[in-house]
């Protein structure tokens, strides 16, 4: 696991720019550094050593004639088959490493070598003689890869900031950005909040020459199900498939750990990888806020020992900017939080975690993907008498069950954009003081929708979080929060060949009205106890809306709120309504007030 950075390179000082970015990723490789540098690109890799640890693994790697250069951040699982594959075509290799099997692949297969591979990758290959720049984002988007063309310069790199030590970058703030943001808790588009720099999208490839960019994407998820097996087939499938990919990705020369929660996911990895430790975290005593119990317990179960940690509320509030500062980009979600401490937590006895992120995605795991059967002898009333329903609803005052009925009166493409819905179109525009050209939710979210328009609703659910809330939520913190620690997180669920068997079950196995993962949680059973195989999902609970009530951390998001740059973009006076509203007791606003604080902390960090 590493990072890298580059630029084509027009600069006199390029040896100097490359360093400094360099700097600015070093927590993603604290082992080596390495620099390519000619009269056209600039190339910088910081190393965390996982494979192949002697400083032959050292990048810049090059093919046999130094005429093609490689940076790459991941692990490639099936390297070895591919290498021996590789050999036999008359390739030479001078190391061990999955990464040379990458460029020595380029060479044999072009972007047909990207089908090929089974793991988690980003990378670059410079072509010193065709003055071609390639790269690559795996199957789901586990590893990032960041773009920028500012001032003719084509800069790129595993984090935005390392573009911040470069003379042509420009920081702006991206106003579309943010206002999506308000609604998805994330960025969900390939724009980031710095005008101009953007994601390149999972499973895509890019090719940059003649100052020319092309991105095509090479893969795809398709749910096709095969109704011909019956559960018990798709159960041992899973179990079969699933201990296939753990062994894959306990392949290290370092000691692999295992992040272990009390739910289903974490606990069939934990069990299944047979590591010598996992890792907790939790808050408190309270059971809905702490996992430690649980997690001690399984462990006793398998036998291994945990390692865990209470985080402390001023613990967790005091890191919030350091945070934002790893996370590149606002993100919402509370629990990146405490995906840091537990990371932080690991890293100080293994360089190498597996954990369960993915599962929820690929075998519908959500209780959300439970809505579509939930409304019981509703769905019959006729579709324009519900949605008179729904439109009225939403009129009223908000009382329970009210939500049941405006959700009700839409179609799904219209109320189901992913896990997090904090603001409509209506309350960001009426939140935001600025002007932007964010595009509405449903416009982000119809190209997806329009892929998979002929499935079943869980299907449409699942396909859409796997573009959109998964990689901008999901991943992103998992990446972030990991490499800030310098520890590689690998995710076993999130396989090529589990995605393969998973899009093939009929959605009667993945979703039923009182259980969801159902043939996943079956297989489960088979390496964990059933109180652990049928415990219902709880996501990674944190108390950001108890602490809101209190004086201490009302007051520093109140500060946040009055700032001059909550006036700049915000009508304060709904900020703070927002805020009394929740301390009072009146409403839950916690994850409105969190999305809006955690923009500003973020906003402070990078622009002030």
């Amino acid at each position: 696991m590493c990072g890298y950075v580059g630029f084509t390179n027009t600069k006199n000082n390029s040896n100097k720019i490359i360093g400094s970015m360099m700097d600015k990723i070093r927590h993603r490789g604290p082992d080596s550094g390495g620099q390519y540098l000619d009269s056209d690109i600039a190339l910088g890799f910081r190393r965390l050593s996982i494979i192949d640890i002697s400083s032959s693994g050292d990048q810049p790697i090059y093919n046999e004639d130094k005429s093609k250069v490689l940076l790459f951040n991941g692990e490639i699982y099936n390297y070895r088959d591919i290498r021996t594959e590789l050999v036999s075509k008359g390739h030479k290799f001078c190391t061990n490493t999955d990464s040379e099997v990458l460029i020595h692949g380029y060479e044999e297969y072009g972007e047909e070598l990207l089908n090929k591979l089974r793991g988690m990758f980003s990378f670059v290959i410079w072509d010193t003689k065709t003055k071609e720049l390639f790269g690559a984002r795996d199957f789901f988007g586990i590893k990032p890869f960041y773009y920028a063309l500012m001032g003719g310069t084509f800069m790129f790199g595993s984090e935005i900031k390392s573009f911040l030590a470069h003379p042509d970058f420009i920081k702006e703030l991206n106003g579309d950005a943010l206002e999506n943001y308000l609604t998805f808790q994330y960025s969900p588009t390939s724009e980031t909040f710095f005008r101009n720099v953007y994601k390149l999208p999972a499973a895509h490839f890019f090719k940059y020459a003649n100052k020319k960019l092309t991105v095509k994407r090479y893969w795809d998820v398709c749910f096709n199900a095969d109704n011909t097996p019956g559960l018990d087939e798709w159960v041992n499938g899973i179990s079969e498939i699933f201990s296939n990919s753990v062994k894959a990705h306990k392949i290290a020369d370092v000691e692999v750990g295992s992040f272990l929660s009390s739910g289903v996911d974490s606990s069939y990895v934990a069990s299944v990888a047979d590591v010598d430790k996992t890792f907790t975290v939790g808050f408190g005593e309270d059971e809905r806020y702490n996992e430690i119990g649980w997690a001690k317990e399984f462990s006793e179960y398998i036998g291994k020992e945990n390692i865990s940690k209470v985080i402390s509320p001023e613990e967790y509030w005091s890191h919030i900017p350091k945070i934002q500062y790893h996370m590149d980009e606002p993100l919402a979600d509370p629990s990146c939080i405490a995906l840091y401490f537990v990371c932080n937590k690991a890293s100080e006895y293994v360089k190498v975690v597996l954990s369960g992120e993915g599962a929820d995605e690929i075998f519908g795991g959500y209780n959300i993907y439970q809505e579509p059967s939930s409304a019981g002898l509703y769905n019959s009333v006729p579709r324009i008498i519900r949605r008179g329903i729904g439109a009225a609803a939403s009129k009223l005052p908000q009382k329970r069950g009210l939500n049941f009925l405006v959700r009700r009166g839409k179609d799904l493409e219209e109320r189901f954009i992913g896990n997090a819905y904090i603001f409509s179109e209506k309350e960001r525009k009426k939140l935001l003081k600025i002007k932007t050209n964010a595009p509405p939710a449903v416009e982000i979210t119809r190209p997806f929708y329009n892929k998979v328009k002929n499935k079943d609703a869980v299907t449409k659910m699942q396909y859409l979080d796997l573009n959109l809330w998964m990689t901008g939520d999901i991943l992103l913190k998992a990446d972030k929060m990991s490499m800030a620690n310098s520890l590689e997180l690998r995710v076993p669920f999130l396989d090529k060949e589990v995605m393969a068997l998973a899009q093939k079950i009929p959605a009667k196995y993945r979703v039923t009205a009182d259980k969801t993962k159902y043939a996943m949680r079956l297989a489960a059973l088979k390496a964990t106890p059933p109180q652990t195989a049928d415990k219902k999902k709880l996501g990674f609970p944190v108390p950001i809306r108890v602490w809101l009530r209190e004086d201490k951390y009302y007051n520093i998001v109140r500060e946040h709120f009055n700032s001059d740059t909550a006036e700049k973009f915000f009508e304060t006076e709904i900020l703070m309504k927002l805020l009394d509203d929740h301390k009072n007791g009146k409403c839950d606003n916690s994850r409105k007030i969190w999305t809006l604080f955690i923009f500003l902390v973020w906003h402070r960090v990078y622009f002030e």
